[in-house]
């Protein structure tokens, strides 16, 4: 087996030192680890494209006196009217708002129709870009405004937003971090059946998931790559998922080689060449599908890609140098109480996924047509989703701004509560001015500072926040004052640039997405056909996974809107990781095509082989993502919930019987144009590769 000729020193002393070196590196990136929360960038302009007009206006604001406004409304409000003493309440707390913090302007009440309620725009730019003194500012004007006696006070405005969606995100990596560990615990020791063994692959993927931050930090200072809370979290799940997936195929074929060979060290080596390439395609193809949201529009988008395969690279490299050098130093006894002993026979049991093999083999063409018929069905449930999420409706649970924002909309229905912000050349700012004022939709205009040769107009569209008819305000803004220079910003107007850079995005994305995977599977599967079913396959995942959250989202959750990233990225996640197990299943069927095998008997010997590995990892993948769906962001519970089940629906559905049976009704077209593709010579025994 050859045991004998690897010298003892190295046995011993190659896992020490692999070790040793992980120790040293954690030394070394822990400090940065810890900084990488710092770097997150959560406003609404950090997601945005550098082109986008309402990027322009942040900027600018940027540089005004004062730098960028913290925008807030005061909204008192009582049921059946405010009175008297409700106004001088209001009165006397604005006025301590005013001396308490430096306002860019004495704030004016302004009442609702009905008088029941009265609302106060405050705007301040003394905290500037830092969001912690935003934060400060915001919650000492909630600490003064202070309602009592069933009169209702709220905080609300853009200000506001910011500070109830940072403190959200501020939350997302531990609360994410510690629900991860636990769901992977969990299923990690049902799967191993060990109180031990668990510990050793999720140590592992805890020391990944520090160097994944450490390295994300770096990539933020160094390239000025955006970082988010959202792609925080995504990178988060990454390395635990994937890093966890890895593992189980590696301790897999580890617990296997340990029956042929006498010491660990060789038994892993044998291991690492058996797994070792199918793990390095898997990793890079997810790596690949991901660096191609550089080509994004969207900010967020385009630093998701490098952070993402930073996370699936840090998983890589974990789970093939530090697992195999932990598992070799701890032994066989890891594996107590289902030790493999050397020389023993794995105890013969009846698989689960050689019946399932075998019967989709009896009728392969209704098994592939049945399938695809319930996958098209599923994909169905698109039509069924809603339009693009408004900020209103993007939390589980409202904050005070968002119910401020639900209490305006219904008492000021001839105004919006929610500013447009124009940006003009100050030698054209009256000019401006008088043509935002007559512009249709626009219920009032007013100029609020000048500085650095630019005027800063504020504007009140007639039409509510992101409604239709705001929208045509927006566009008639920038289509009237494109000619003066000017530029249109504020909320709504970022939410309409991100939903037409994702839209861009979708048509650029997905393409290279295709591509870039296709030519990975062709190098590493040698085939044409066989790169084409894979595809073909995680699409049509894609779609039916979409689908049955159009049948749920709405109806079920009572989400009135869809993320408009939810197409993209998901596309990205489940294309990259479901062709992970297409490659599994293929490279060992290619394997044993190799060794001779006829197409059918190839076909069901891969599904048996690795069916029960391929569950596994399929189940950790889909609840690690599974976790996104207790976060309080619907766009983040969206995203979780269709790469779940669409990850499950690939593991079980399309891997064990649509690509099974396609490969078997192809048979040896599968390897077309490879040499697969042709009869078969015999191979000598003493030239057949290993098996996967």
């Amino acid at each position: 087996m050859g045991d004998a000729r690897t010298p003892v020193r190295r046995r011993r002393l190659v896992p020490w030192a692999v070790v040793g070196l992980w120790l040293a590196a954690l030394v070394l990136v822990g400090p940065l680890a810890g900084k990488f929360g710092e770097v997150q960038q959560n406003r609404a302009v950090d997601y945005l494209p550098d082109s986008a007009d309402s990027t322009q206006v942040a900027r600018i604001q940027d540089e005004l006196p004062g730098g960028e406004s913290t925008d807030l409304v005061l909204v008192y409000h009582r049921d059946g009217g405010l009175s008297a003493a409700d106004r001088e309440t209001a009165a006397a707390q604005i006025t301590e708002v005013e001396s308490a913090y430096e306002l860019t302007d004495t704030p004016r009440g302004v009442p609702s129709a009905d008088g029941g309620t009265l609302m106060y725009p405050v705007s301040s730019t003394r905290p500037g870009q830092d969001e912690e003194a935003r934060d400060a500012f915001v919650d000492g004007v909630r600490e003064i405004a202070d309602g009592t006696g069933g009169l209702s006070v709220e905080v609300g405005g853009p200000g506001a937003l910011g500070t109830d969606m940072g403190k959200v995100f501020e939350t997302i990596d531990g609360t994410l971090l510690l629900a991860t560990l636990g769901v992977v615990t969990v299923l990690l020791v049902l799967i191993y059946r060990s109180p031990f063994l668990w510990l050793v692959p999720l140590t592992v993927a805890g020391v990944a998931a520090a160097l994944a931050m450490a390295a994300g930090y770096g990539l933020h200072e160094l390239l000025d790559v955006t970082v988010t809370g959202q792609s925080g979290g995504i990178m988060t799940v990454l390395v635990l998922g994937a890093g966890t997936d890895y593992a189980l195929l590696l301790v897999s074929r580890y617990r296997e080689e340990l029956r042929r060979h006498e010491h660990p060290y060789d038994a892993m080596r044998a291991a690492l060449r058996g797994c070792g390439p199918a793990i390095l395609a898997s990793s890079g193809t997810v790596a690949a599908g991901l660096l191609c949201l550089l080509a994004a529009d969207l900010n967020s988008s385009s630093g998701m890609g490098p952070v993402g395969m930073i996370g699936v690279l840090a998983a890589l490299v974990a789970m093939t140098t530090l697992l195999p050098a932990v598992l070799v130093l701890l032994g066989r006894r890891v594996f107590w109480p289902l030790v493999p002993a050397f020389g023993s026979a794995p105890k013969a049991r009846r698989s689960l996924f050689a019946a399932m093999g075998t019967s989709a083999a009896r009728r392969p063409a209704a098994v592939l047509v049945g399938g695809g018929l319930l996958l098209g069905a599923l994909a169905l449930g698109t039509l069924n989703l809603t339009g693009d999420l408004k900020q209103e409706d993007s939390f589980t649970d409202r904050p005070e701004s968002i119910t401020a924002m639900a209490t305006l909309a219904e008492e000021y229905p001839e105004r919006s509560s929610r500013p447009l912000t124009v940006m003009a050349p100050t030698d054209r700012a009256d000019a401006v001015l008088a043509k935002t004022r007559t512009t249709e939709g626009v219920a009032d205009a007013t100029a609020v500072r000048d500085g650095e040769g630019w005027t800063e107009i504020s504007v009140f569209a007639t039409a509510a926040p992101e409604t239709a008819g705001e929208t045509r305000t927006i566009e008639t803004l920038r289509d009237t004052l494109d000619d003066h220079g000017a530029h249109v910003g504020g909320l709504s107007a970022q939410q309409l640039d991100l939903a037409d850079s994702e839209s861009r995005d979708r048509k650029v994305i997905v393409p290279l997405v295709l591509a870039a995977v296709f030519v990975i599977l062709m190098v590493l599967l040698r085939s044409l056909v066989a790169p084409l079913l894979l595809l073909a396959a995680v699409v049509a995942v894609w779609g039916a996974a979409l689908g049955i959250g159009g049948l749920v989202f709405e109806p079920l959750l009572g989400f009135a809107g869809t993320d408009p990233g939810l197409g993209l990225l998901s596309f990205v996640f489940l294309v990259a990781l479901g062709v992970d197990y297409g490659i599994f299943l293929l490279h060992r069927m290619r394997e044993e095509s190799l060794n001779g095998a006829e197409p059918e008997a190839a076909a069901l010997t891969a599904l048996r082989t690795t069916g029960g590995v391929i569950a596994s990892a399929g189940v950790v993948l889909a609840a690690t993502f599974a976790v996104l769906t207790t976060l309080p962001l619907v766009g983040l519970v969206e995203l979780g919930f269709v790469i779940a089940v669409g990850v499950l629906l690939d593991t079980f559905l399309v891997r064990t019987y649509l690509v099974t049976t396609a490969s078997v009704l192809l048979r040896r077209r599968l390897w077309w144009p490879g040499r697969l593709s042709r009869a078969p010579e015999p191979v000598p025994r003493d030239r057949r590769p290993e098996p996967v």
